[in-house]
């Protein structure tokens, strides 16, 4: 069975400038795949290219098996696409504004009242049937939005920035639906800058920054990719800068500065740096690997600080997530 969604080499051009670098995307039925980036990293071009609202440069784009610029018309009720805002639809009713898609996707009659009802109920929009469009709060809109393109309950969702500018509780609202939706067995493309979301959300997710995948896995790939060792965290009630330079004289040691909750760390004895000398009594480390078989185990470090006369406050291991890699493995770069 081939991939729902697949880019080779996926190009796009405007003028001098290059939105996307040869794009290789594998994307399999059924997932829920996060693509994040920095602002102008092709995210949109991607998700318009494969509503096929864009022709690319270069390169092929396939959707169920079928190609981008030459099974547009098969391609097309396969997708649903919903854009970042929603255009405006004055003096038109929630109702009146489905059944008008309805009508466009060739559904009738009675046939059509009960799809607008169950779209309606699915997106928790049924007590704003007769509520005007522009009436509707941010969230409420982007709720319909995903109403109209399930209409004509399309296999794959192309979903760029839902939640943007989505109060808290509207953004759990949409990640509940997204999720009731994957449960329904659609395979979604959303892009987002929410990351803790996208976590919880995605089976799988893709880096993208100027134009090129960075890295595309699960999220628990992706972070082991961006882990350069295990980040830990010391306190001691005193002597700071003295268990300092204990623990960066220890074998395996990366790295080592003084830190409090709200500042990086400064550099100790040449070793580390980044930021204001710290006032809170720890000390953050940059270990390697743990190495069971070599018998390195830095939770003997705290025993090592304790016989030598210091008071153990803390000692915890900081946890790299989503977010972290994401600032890890990008450089910040746009076109």
């Amino acid at each position: 069975m081939p991939p729902m969604i697949e880019t080779i080499n996926l190009t796009k051009k405007y003028g001098e400038l290059i939105a996307l670098n040869n794009l290789n995307l594998i994307i399999n039925e059924g997932d829920c795949f996060g693509f994040i980036g920095p602002n102008g990293a092709g995210k949109t071009t991607t998700i318009k290219i494969l509503a096929t609202l864009l022709k690319p440069s270069s390169g092929q784009a396939n959707v169920a098996g079928l190609t981008i610029g030459y099974q547009n018309r098969q391609i097309r009720p396969l997708i649903g696409y919903v854009p970042d805002f929603m255009g405006a639809y004055e003096d038109m009713v929630v109702t009146e504004y489905l059944e008008f898609f309805a009508a466009s996707y060739g559904i009738h009659g009675g046939q059509r009242i009960k799809t607008v009802r169950d779209v309606l109920e699915l997106t928790d929009l049924t007590y704003k049937a007769d509520a005007e469009v522009n009436s509707l709060s941010r969230g409420m809109q982007q709720r319909l939005s995903v109403a109209r393109v399930l209409l004509h309950d399309p296999k794959v969702l192309l979903m760029d920035e839902p939640a943007s500018g989505l109060d808290p509780r509207a953004r759990i609202e949409m990640r509940e639906l997204l999720k009731e939706l994957r449960r329904m067995g659609k395979t979604i493309l959303i892009s987002s800058h929410i990351l803790p979301e996208l976590a919880e959300l995605c089976n799988v997710v893709g880096i993208i920054e100027r134009g090129q995948l960075l890295f595309s896995g699960t999220v628990d790939e992706i972070v082991r990719r961006a882990k350069m060792g295990h980040i830990l965290h010391v306190g001691v009630t005193d002597r700071v800068e003295e268990a300092a330079k204990v623990i960066a004289a220890m074998p395996g040691v990366k790295k080592v500065s003084l830190a409090d909750a709200e500042s990086p760390g400064a550099a100790v004895n040449g070793v580390g740096g980044g930021g204001a000398k710290g006032n809170g009594h720890a000390v953050k480390m940059i270990v390697a690997d743990f190495d069971a078989a070599g018998g390195r185990n830095y939770t003997d470090i705290p025993n090592v600080l304790v016989n030598q006369g210091f008071r153990i406050t803390k000692f915890t291991e900081e946890p790299v997530n989503l977010e972290t890699a994401f600032m890890r493995l990008t450089k910040g770069l746009v076109q």
